[in-house]
Formats: C-alpha cells, structure tokens, sequence
C-alpha cells in the first residue's frame, strides 16, 4: 500500500468521522443547534436537512459508488463546509476552525481519490470527441 493510498483513506476516514459526529450533535444536541443556527440566522428546520444530507453524504463517500453520484457528493459537501466557514465568519462568532478542517480534508480525499480509485471518480469527456 502506497502512501497516496494511506492518506486517502486517512483524510475520508477522519472526514467521515468528522460528519458521524456533527449528525450525532444535531440529533443528541438538539436545542443548542437549533439555538446555534438561529444565531447564524437560519430556521431550526434546516437541521433535519443537514442531518439527512452529512448521513448520504457519509455513505457515498465510503461506498463504492462510481461517477456522477460520488462527484455531487463531494460537491454539496464542499458547498456545505465552505457555506459553514462565511456563515461563522460574518458572525464572528470564531467557529469556523472546524469547516476549514472539513475543507482541507474533502479536498485531500478528493484528490488523492481521483489518483487512487480513477474509476470511482469520473473522468471528463475529452473535448472535441463524438458519443457513438
């Protein structure tokens, strides 16, 4: 097993880890999220969204799903997570340490997925070819 291998399933592994535990919060800690959001200026019910949306995106990351359905989970993740960085940072409330965490690792399992698992990920189209 090569380096790029490790790290790849190091960084979904601990990003996994990191979305079980905000799914875990939201449920378990259901009043202070809600009271978090709220000071974010977001309804309470965008919660159960997150929840259903971090759990999908857990399993699609994790299982061996090929092409489009991996590729929009990354996407809406990273969406999420970037989304999460301003929405903390135009509270300067001083908690978006943890998006940038979430961030950096999406990216690295990302990239390090396009390398070591090529046929999970899809590739583009070349430019300029014809369907047949």
């Amino acid at each position: 097993m090569n380096i790029k291998t490790v790290l790849y399933w190091v960084s979904t592994g601990l990003l996994s880890a990191l979305l079980l535990y905000s799914v875990f919060n939201y449920i378990t800690q259901f009043a202070a999220v809600k009271t978090v959001m709220g000071d974010l200026g977001y309804p309470a019910y965008l919660i159960y969204f997150l929840v259903i949306a971090k759990s999908l995106g857990v399993i699609a990351l994790l299982a061996p799903i090929r092409g489009t359905l991996k590729e929009w989970a990354y996407a809406g993740l990273f969406f999420n997570f970037l989304m999460a960085f301003i929405a903390h940072y135009m509270a300067n409330d001083g908690q978006g340490g943890g998006a940038i965490i979430a961030l950096v690792l999406l990216m690295i399992s990302y990239f390090l997925g396009k390398q070591v698992r090529p046929w999970l990920i899809r590739k583009s189209p070349e430019i300029g070819t014809t369907a047949s």
